[in-house]
């Protein structure tokens, strides 16, 4: 009989992480474990990490409805994980994303043997490298600049700047100074603005970092207002990526309707904001129908989440960056061998990193 708990964990951040939402020090996270009682030291781990500001199961009663769950997952007295229908889960985990997430990757490590490995593809099986940006946090311009120099002095060719916190002049000199020193054809820019534009003020915006010959733009205005978004995504002089626009929207026929209406260049997609990796399938099918751009992104989750991500990511053929550098802004992050290195994150399997856990 499959049986399954978990265990509350606090990371702590490396430095304050900066956004146009405020600063982040340390987050809680919840490791799942799925495990057969009779075989309790083989088992499948997943993670739930709602994120503060914007997933929509960030509430007080998190751990409640976690317990919750357990309690009607023990009910249903499952003899296996493939018994753990999609359907059972999105209806047990509805406002819940982080959650359904977790446990779809628990299910899906346990199928695999307890191993961490959630795809069988070459990332975990071989250690093929996928792309990813470099981010670069709000701060202020010195530890901006800093961080810039570091991402790009360990060889990535692709940085994200958060932007919208401090002074728009102070970020545009920003890009100015990289763009003296490197083409759009050595360094690709993207910058996220995580809502910080008002619409009054967005176009003006995009006009001016459209000199510096931008990749793309996520999310200039606050999510929720679709008209504005609309309008933007017709008449933007740079390409605007859709990120908090998508939260909270899983009905399939929702989703399209709103792809069709706001028309985005491209989507951004974080599968513990989004209700997990069957659910970023469908907005990737929706996207590609539509012929709208793509690409995953971590949000903050340990090594657990993040390794689930990236091996879910390289199961696509991928031809732009992802948003997957984030494993090392903890000062304690689970120990698994994802390894980056020149732009590139990869499953360094020769470590032989041992999964180092919280007691359960």
């Amino acid at each position: 009989m499959l049986q399954i708990d978990y265990q509350k964990y606090i990371l702590h951040f490396k430095f304050d992480a900066g956004t146009s939402r405020g600063v982040l020090t340390e987050r809680n996270t919840y490791f799942i474990r799925l495990f057969e009682s009779s075989v309790p030291q083989v088992f499948g781990l997943g993670e739930a990490s709602p994120l503060q500001g914007l997933s929509i199961d960030y509430v007080p009663d998190f751990e409640e409805n976690l317990q919750d769950f357990c309690q009607k997952f023990a009910g249903q007295r499952f003899k296996n994980p493939q018994e753990i229908s999609y359907k059972w889960l999105k209806e047990n985990t509805l406002s819940l994303p982080s959650l359904r997430f977790a446990a779809e990757v628990a299910r899906q490590d346990l199928i695999h043997g307890g191993k961490q490995k959630i795809y069988d593809n070459d990332f975990y099986n071989e250690g093929k490298p996928l792309p990813i940006n470099g981010l670069v946090w709000m701060g202020t311009d010195t530890f901006m600049r800093e961080q810039i120099e570091e991402k790009l002095q360990k060889g990535f060719t692709c940085i994200k700047l958060k932007i919208g916190a401090i002074d728009f002049d102070k970020e545009l000199a920003l890009l100015h100074a990289i763009r003296k020193r490197f083409s759009s054809e050595k360094i690709t820019l993207r910058v996220d603005a995580n809502g910080a534009f008002s619409p009054s003020e967005a176009m003006e915006k995009l006009k001016a970092l459209s000199v510096y010959e931008l990749h793309s733009i996520e999310q200039p205005i606050r999510a929720g207002q679709i008209v504005a978004m609309t309008e933007l995504c017709a008449n933007t002089p740079l390409p605007i990526a859709l990120d908090e626009e998508l939260i909270g929207t899983e009905d399939v026929t929702a989703k399209e309707k709103l792809l069709r209406t706001i028309r985005p260049q491209y989507i951004i997609l974080k599968p513990t904001l989004l209700g997990g990796l069957e659910e970023s399938k469908e907005w990737i099918q929706l996207a590609n129908n539509q012929r709208i751009g793509w690409w995953l992104t971590s949000a903050l989750e340990s090594n657990i989440g993040l390794n689930a991500i990236c091996q879910f990511a390289a199961s696509y053929s991928l031809t732009l960056p992802q948003g997957l550098g984030t494993g090392q802004l903890y000062h304690n992050n689970v120990e698994l061998p994802l390894e980056v290195r020149d732009g590139y994150i990869f499953y360094d399997k020769e470590k032989h990193n041992p999964l180092s856990l919280p007691h359960f």
